[in-house]
Formats: C-alpha cells, structure tokens, sequence
C-alpha cells in the first residue's frame, strides 16, 4: 500500500494548501473553498479515526 488513508489525504490537502497559497492573490474564493475543503476532511478523518479506535475495543 503506498500509505494510509490519512497519509494520502493529508498529502493532497498539503497540495491543495500549496495551490490555493499560490493563487491566493488572484482568487479568495478558493482560499474560502479550501477551507471548508479542510474542516469537512479533517472532520471526516477524525469520525473514521473514531469508528476505527471502537472496533478496534470491540475484538
């Protein structure tokens, strides 16, 4: 496997962080996008960290 889950979307929000930084000056809507973008992901990513931590109780 080329990473976890985690590793891969971190690294694509590190992408995505050095894309909008880049265009920053010529367009605040993505900065806006991205960081909705951001807490949704981060969001989503602590709900699995979650799910996995129970199951992993459960066996």
């Amino acid at each position: 496997m080329a990473g976890s889950s985690s590793d891969r979307i971190e690294k694509a929000l590190a992408r995505i962080e050095a894309a909008a930084a880049a265009r920053a000056f010529s367009s605040e809507r993505i900065v806006r996008r991205h960081a909705a973008l951001r807490k949704r992901i981060e969001t989503a990513v602590a709900s699995l960290d979650e799910l996995i931590a129970r199951e992993g109780r459960s066996d």
